[in-house]
Parts: structure tokens; C-alpha cells; sequence
């Protein structure tokens, strides 16, 4: 393994530390900001008692990965961690949930853990460090906030994210060596959307996508309009499977098919929109709307079987009687939580 030294960043990463305002306007007129390194941010104890912990988790990681080390961590490659890195995030977003902060610590502990583990890797193969790592997103904390560490005004949140695309845009612009002006086409450097990974699921993908183009000003004004969208998305689709398609030959049935498929997400991407529009994660959402479905078919099958019965085997007209018990079950135990915690707060 190579010393630990600090290896110098990479080119493109230079680039990117060394962007600042908007290219597009002249240097005169970029808003004064301090250097990261001249930053002056207060210390207390218990950023040095984090800063002790975490030298103390690089070095066991490493040590993990050294000769006569851990035969595991010795096997693993940046692309056989890919699984856990997505495991670790999901886990975290379940342990927020429960509410219980000794496991919300450890899967964010378990979740820090992966990004030590990738920059090690990197690191021995000379390509970055975790001080890099550190470096990186410090540096770029305080060229993204100019509000605070420089001369730029933001009153509110709205502005302050809108400043934040603009410098992002600004970053991958300069970062490809371009100008803003240059190729604004798909996939554009210079694009507000450039940074939305494709490899995203299609919710958050599309959750990302209308997120940004709102914060410069693409949006609605309201969420009547929004609604208004998801009807006339409903009745398109509706439209098109009213059509008759027996005649149509194979061909046309393939177009037809595309034509649905392009529906049914225009349909989709209406619903993201909306949650986006009421501050909602549409991808937190649906991941609750799944789990509620999910406990009320286990309370089916189970009320199946108390029958003496198979879920599959009853009729549909008593699968629409359970799925109704199931949701008057589920409104009873959230009104009984909702009472506990009443009781729990007058004492």
C-alpha cells in the first residue's frame, strides 16, 4: 500500500476546485470569496473528537486491507462494493425511519464506512485519498455558498439554490474546458440537468430533473397547473386506449406499443412533478405506499387462512372485503399509535 501521504488531486479535479463564479460574467464582476484554505470556521470539541475517530476508522480500514489483513476486505474491488454502498443507503433510510437514533447512527456509521473503504482502494492505486475526498467537497461547500463566505446576496432559499445550479453549471463548463455559450445540447456540461446521473431510478431521475429546472425559474406557478397537466396526461392515455387496434398490422402494433409506453410516463413524470411541486421525495413516498401495500395483502392472506382458505382461491368480491378490513385494521392501529404518543407527551 503507498504511504499516506496526500497525492495531488487530478487534472480535471484541479479544474473543478479552481471554479468560482459564472465564466460567463467578466472578472471584475465576480462577488469577492475567500480561498477554502483561509476559511476561518471555528473548532469546538467535538469536531476534534470526530476528527480523532475518523483518523482512527481510516487506519483500521487500512489495516484491514494491508498484508496479513482481512481476506475479505483484501478480495474486494471497487465494483464488488457497489451492492453494499446501495444496501448501506437504503438501510440508513429504513433506520431513519424507525426513529431509533442508536441504529440511525450505526447504518450512517455502516454508510461512512463504504466511502473510507472506496477511498483506500483509490489510494492504492494512486489515485486519490480520503484527504482528497475531504478536500474536494470542503472546497467545494465554500465556493457554492458565496452568500456566506463572500460579497453574493441570497435572501431566501429559492435563491440561494438557484445560485447553487448556476455555479454547478458554471464548475462543469470549466471543468470540460468550454464555455457556457458552447453545445448547450443533451448532455451538455453546460446544462443545468448534466449532472443528473442516467444510471438514477426513473422516479428519483425525474425527481432530480424537475428539481433543477425549477431552481432557475422553470416551474410552475402554481399546482393547479401541475394537475391540470396530470389530467390532460390521463385523458391522452385514455384516448389512445380507446383506439382500435385490430387491424393493425405488426409494425404498427409495435408503434402503438411504444406510443402507450410513452404515455404511461408522461403520465409517471406528471406524478413526480407533483410531489416535487409540495417538497415531497417521490421516491420516499412510493417507498411508503409500497410498504402500506404490502401489510395489507399480508393481513388478507393471513385472514385467508384463518378462514381455512387460500387468498387465491376467494372470490373477488371477498378479496374487496378484506382489502377493506385490512385499511380499517391499519386506521385502528394508527389511531391507537397516535393516542400512545398523546399520552406520552401530557406526562
Amino acid at each position: 500500500m503507498p504511504s499516506r501521504k496526500r497525492m495531488a488531486l487530478r487534472p480535471r479535479a484541479k479544474a473543478k476546485a479552481k471554479s468560482a463564479a459564472p465564466s460567463s460574467a467578466p472578472a471584475k464582476s465576480r462577488p469577492r470569496r475567500q480561498s477554502p484554505s483561509a476559511i476561518n470556521i471555528q473548532r469546538n470539541a467535538r469536531d476534534k473528537l470526530a476528527g480523532k475517530w475518523f483518523e482512527k476508522l481510516v487506519a483500521l480500514q487500512a489495516r484491514l486491507r494491508a498484508p496479513k489483513g482481512c481476506p475479505w476486505d483484501r478480495e474486494q474491488t471497487h465494483e464488488s462494493l457497489r451492492k453494499f454502498l446501495i444496501e448501506e443507503t437504503y438501510e440508513v433510510l429504513d433506520a431513519m425511519e424507525t426513529g431509533d437514533a442508536r441504529e440511525f447512527s450505526g447504518e450512517l456509521g455502516d454508510l461512512l464506512l463504504q466511502v473510507i473503504f472506496h477511498s483506500i482502494l483509490a489510494e492504492e492505486a494512486g489515485k486519490f485519498t480520503i484527504s482528497d475526498v475531504i478536500e474536494s467537497v470542503h472546497t467545494k461547500m465554500v465556493r457554492r455558498h458565496p452568500h456566506v463566505f463572500g460579497d453574493t446576496k441570497a435572501a431566501n432559499s429559492a435563491e440561494v439554490l438557484k445560485n447553487w445550479e448556476q455555479i454547478k453549471a458554471s464548475e462543469r463548463a470549466e471543468a470540460h474546458g468550454g464555455k457556457k455559450s458552447e453545445a448547450l445540447s443533451e448532455g451538455s456540461a453546460a446544462s443545468i440537468l448534466a449532472g443528473v446521473p442516467r444510471s438514477l431510478p426513473a422516479v428519483l431521475e425525474a425527481y432530480q430533473l424537475t428539481r433543477r429546472a425549477s431552481r432557475v425559474g422553470f416551474d410552475w406557478d402554481e399546482l393547479a397547473g401541475i394537475l391540470d397537466k396530470l389530467d390532460e396526461e390521463k385523458r391522452e392515455l385514455q384516448s389512445l386506449i380507446a383506439t382500435d387496434k385490430r387491424d393493425l398490422g405488426p409494425a404498427g402494433k409495435r408503434a402503438a406499443g411504444a406510443h402507450l409506453e410513452e404515455e404511461v410516463g408522461d403520465l409517471l413524470f406528471a406524478g413526480v412533478n407533483i410531489a416535487r411541486f409540495l417538497g415531497v421525495d417521490p421516491e420516499i413516498a412510493l417507498k411508503k405506499a409500497n410498504r402500506k401495500f404490502k401489510e395489507r395483502f399480508h393481513f388478507m392472506e393471513a385472514a385467508a387462512v384463518s378462514e381455512g382458505k387460500e387468498f387465491a382461491n376467494l372470490s373477488r368480491d371477498r378479496k374487496e372485503e378484506l382489502w377493506n378490513s385490512a385499511k380499517l385494521a391499519e386506521q385502528k392501529k394508527n389511531l391507537g399509535a397516535k393516542k400512545a404518543v398523546e399520552v406520552g407527551n401530557a406526562r
